[in-house]
């Protein structure tokens, strides 16, 4: 069964299905913050979306981010590295892209499984 969490017409930020979850890709509230702040705002909202599905970061299986400008790449490593299980990391791809709004500049998707 797809289980499907805080959800609108568009899309849904959490999918469930059998042991995995899926987020969508999450990006920060208050724009107005550095890479890092943006960074650890998200990272904030995925520790919440993984506790709303039964799951963790300890449990990743990947993550694709999304940074608007490769130059900031190690203020967003920084606060991964800081946020990320060490014993548990998930595969990973980073790429640099034009996002949705001039004022994001990172965005985080990951796919967990359920504890």
């Amino acid at each position: 069964m797809i289980e499907r969490q805080h959800k609108n017409q568009r899309m849904s930020q959490l999918v469930s299905f059998a042991n995995l979850v899926w987020t969508a890709g999450q990006v920060a509230k208050d724009p107005s913050q550095d890479m890092a702040g943006q960074t650890e705002q998200i990272l904030a909202q995925i520790d919440a979306l993984l506790a709303d599905a039964g799951s963790s970061k300890s449990a990743l299986i990947s993550a694709n981010i999304w940074v608007s400008d490769i130059s900031q790449f190690a203020q967003m490593n920084a606060v991964w590295d800081a946020w990320v299980d060490s014993e548990n990391p998930p595969v990973r791809a980073c790429v640099e892209s034009r996002l949705a709004r001039d004022e994001l500049l990172v965005e985080i998707q990951v796919v967990a499984a359920k504890l």
